[in-house]
């Protein structure tokens, strides 16, 4: 049953980072992926939140944290699309762009994930949940 509610949640997170993709791309123009760099950075940070949210409110189900870290979050991100896009603006001789969209992409998302995992440490603190 787990793999049902595993694929059910990666289908949400591909639907949201298949329409998001959409409205960022609706904006920009520029050959550097916009679109994929900004999903990853906010996928980053939700799983960092979540992770520390899982961790710190009591013992989670692991089922529960499979769900939404692997489902949802790990199918709305994606590496393979950021590898491959990389590869194309290399080929497209956009090689600066592609060193910029690597350095942003690690770096970011480090400080995406860690920033989550703050404003989770923050909120649990106090006892809030958002």
């Amino acid at each position: 049953m787990l793999y049902i509610y595993v694929g059910l949640a990666g289908a949400v997170g591909a639907l949201a980072r298949y329409g998001l993709g959409l409205l960022v791309d609706s904006f920009e123009t520029s050959p550097f992926p916009v679109a994929t760099l900004f999903i990853n950075l906010i996928g980053s940070f939700l799983l960092g939140w979540l992770t520390h949210r899982f961790l710190h409110a009591g013992k989670p189900s692991p089922q529960i944290v499979t769900i939404v870290g692997t489902g949802m979050i790990g199918s709305f991100t994606t590496f393979s699309t950021f590898s491959v896009e990389t590869i194309q603006l290399v080929e497209n001789d956009h090689a600066l762009l592609a060193v910029a969209y690597v350095f942003l992409s690690i770096t970011l998302g480090l400080w995406s994930s860690w920033f989550g995992y703050r404003i989770g440490t923050k909120t649990s603190t106090r006892g809030e949940v958002l």
